[in-house]
């Protein structure tokens, strides 16, 4: 897996309003979540061999950390099975595939679960996305939060 991290003070405008878009989204149905207004984009490229063992995400300041303000992933490519649970033990982790497209947002109670992938499925991408943009086989990662 190749971890690129840069300031959201630089990233394109429509990423920004894209991640307010989601939150607001996810508040609007979940009530539970506080408000995010995101300043960091981590960007994770996942070959077809790639995986990410059971981690929190917890380099944020301790403010943030401590109202749960959540952080929204969005996948793009081949599909990942995805793991989460209140342990690292990945034999106790619930699985799930993340599809191209798909949005996760951990926040609140949920925000320190331990989460990884486990595996990124081979030629699952959509067909469109392929033949429109010539992405590379593997996954592509958005994740944002608010430092």
């Amino acid at each position: 897996m190749d971890q690129h991290v840069r300031s959201m003070e630089h990233k394109p405008r429509q990423y920004q309003m894209l991640s307010k878009m989601i939150a607001q989204t996810a508040n609007s149905t979940a009530s539970e979540f506080p408000q995010i207004n995101p300043d960091i984009c981590i960007v994770n490229y996942y070959t077809n061999f790639g995986k990410l063992g059971l981690h929190q995400d917890k380099d944020e300041s301790e403010s943030s950390l401590t109202k749960g303000l959540p952080f929204i992933s969005i996948s793009i490519g081949d599909t990942a099975e995805f793991l989460f649970g209140n342990t690292r033990d990945k034999d106790q982790a619930t699985k799930i595939n993340l599809e191209s497209g798909d949005v996760l947002i951990l926040g609140g109670e949920s925000r320190l679960l331990f989460h990884g992938v486990s595996h990124v499925k081979t030629d699952t991408a959509p067909s469109w996305l392929k033949e429109e943009t010539g992405i590379r086989p593997g996954r592509i990662n958005l994740t944002f939060r608010q430092y």
